[in-house]
């Protein structure tokens, strides 16, 4: 039998799929992303170093918190 490969939804207000990622993988130094919008369209995502600093500054501590103690929440 044939193992499922690992994937990740993203999902909109409505819990509807906006985004099913499948791979997350490193380019020299950048972060890319693959997947599929809306479950028909494929997608490649690019993201830079200087991009990631730019999201760090957008979470206050209470979300960096949240995140550290969210893998471990059923």
């Amino acid at each position: 039998m044939k193992r499922k490969a690992p994937q990740m939804r993203i999902l909109d207000a409505q819990n509807k799929e906006l985004m099913t990622v499948r791979r997350i993988e490193r380019d020299g130094d950048m972060l890319v992303i693959r997947g599929k919008i809306f479950g028909a369209m494929s997608m490649v995502a690019k993201l830079s170093p200087a991009e990631a600093r730019a999201a760090l500054k957008l979470l206050e501590w209470r979300t960096v918190l949240f995140l550290l103690t969210m893998l471990f929440r059923r």
